[in-house]
């Protein structure tokens, strides 16, 4: 075969690996050791084994990702989640889904310290779900929007999904982040539109409003968000001012969560607590890191990321049908597998196209990112929709992808609005 044959076979093979349940990491891994064996021979196959390793764990880029991952787990131990959520019940529990919008506002406040989808949508969860149920919620809405309002972390900065891409296509993390910020805000407002839009055609999905606060109880309220501004500043602003490396910004951010968790009472046990989920959480992505990085080496002797490019360019395809049908294969990819795993395993393989076609990286990047957030809420496998289920084992898995469904039509408005209005992004020129 040739190689750009034997690169759509590696492809098909780890395809049905992964459906068969093999986990993601081993599944690349195998599958990318096998094929660049097969094309270049077993002893350089058995010399990227062994370099492997300690080229994704010496790699110093990828050490932002345990310690953003930290922050998040370190503002969960400090109860910061109960506050914020406290803060947005003040401010909208007044009216008809002020519950469901105030656990809107709350993951995405989370999300600006938190950077994991998996660990917002958790912690929210913890404490939004059984309020939300006591006001009388149906059990759709309640635990459909925390399941999308998770999702918020994976776009709104600091995230560990687009720290990968930017590492993955050697683009600016500080301007990534900046050019994500208005897409996540306005991921916030769409999913508080759709709850709105919800519950005027449903009255009977939400409970009955909370009483109203006064402007000064709302004003008193904000005060919780304080600390989340002043660790997003101090990170983005590092980030784009170039005075911090994105590794550098994630250990000052941790350092001014673990000031604050400490200043709010958490002691050494929960402080240790935290670095070992943080480091489980880690662990995991650094194989799967391992394993992208041995199928990345036989996607490179494949050729297939150029056979593909200058197929696109041969048929004479317009750049919007190029990138349509990117984000078509993404928004199917995410029905099935795991969102950090498609991103490693397409990015390499898409990125030469999308370069050929002329868009902006950095705005592709956040693209790809909103894309592959849908699919942590799309069936059948809803990675934040199974981490509701598994906080809340009494309300049924069907009734969680029903309540996701008003959100999933959001995010498609949403990315439907920034591929037509690219400028929506700070600081990115397409085209």
């Amino acid at each position: 075969m040739s190689p750009e044959v034997t690169g759509v076979v590696g492809i098909l093979v780890l395809l049905v690996l992964l459906a068969v349940r093999m986990p993601i990491a081993l599944s690349m891994a195998t599958v990318g050791l096998g094929g660049f064996t097969y094309l270049v021979g077993w002893e350089p196959a058995l010399a990227i084994l062994e370099s492997a390793p300690t080229d994704v764990l010496t790699n110093f880029g990828f050490s932002a990702i345990p310690l953003f991952i930290f922050m998040g787990v370190l503002a969960s131990k400090a109860r910061m989640a109960g506050e914020l959520f406290d803060m947005a019940r003040t401010v909208f529990g007044a009216w008809r889904g002020g519950m469901a919008m105030a656990a809107v506002m709350a993951s995405g406040t989370f999300s600006a310290i938190s950077g994991s989808s998996l660990a917002t949508a958790a912690t929210i969860s913890k404490v939004a779900l059984p309020e939300m149920e006591k006001k009388g919620y149906a059990q759709s809405l309640a635990s459909g929007v925390l399941a999308a309002g998770g999702t918020l972390g994976v776009i709104i900065p600091p995230s560990i999904a687009l720290l990968l891409y930017g590492l993955i296509t050697e683009q600016s993390v500080g301007a990534l982040f900046i050019a994500a910020l208005v897409p996540g805000l306005l991921g916030v407002v769409c999913y508080a539109l759709a709850v709105w839009l919800v519950v005027t055609l449903k009255p009977q999905l939400a409970g009955e409003p909370m009483p109203a606060t006064t402007f000064g109880e709302k004003v008193r309220s904000l005060r919780s968000v304080g600390p989340f501004l002043i660790i997003f500043l101090i990170v983005l602003g590092g980030l784009y001012t170039g005075f911090f490396t994105p590794t550098e910004a994630a250990a000052v951010g941790t350092f001014a969560t673990l000031v604050v968790a400490v200043m709010r009472g958490v002691g050494l046990h929960d402080i240790v607590s935290a670095v070992g989920e943080s480091l489980a959480m880690a662990v995991v992505i650094f194989f799967m890191l391992l394993g992208a990085e041995i199928f990345g080496y036989f996607l490179s002797v494949s050729r297939l990321s150029f056979y593909i490019s200058d197929l696109i360019s041969g048929a004479g395809m317009a750049p919007i049908g190029v990138l349509l049908c990117i984000l078509l294969l993404y928004l199917v990819l995410g029905c099935f597998m795991d969102s950090m795993a498609m991103m490693l395993l397409t990015v390499p393989v898409v990125f030469p196209a999308v370069m050929a076609a002329g868009f902006d990286p950095i705005w592709f990047g956040v693209i790809t990112v909103i894309t592959v957030e849908i699919g942590l809420i799309t069936p059948p496998v809803g990675m934040n929709v199974f981490v509701i289920k598994a906080a809340a084992r009494h309300v049924p898995l069907s009734a969680i992808f029903r309540g996701v469904t008003p959100f999933i039509v959001a995010d498609l408005f949403r990315l439907a609005l920034l591929v037509a209005f690219p400028w929506l992004m700070i600081g990115v020129l397409v085209g």
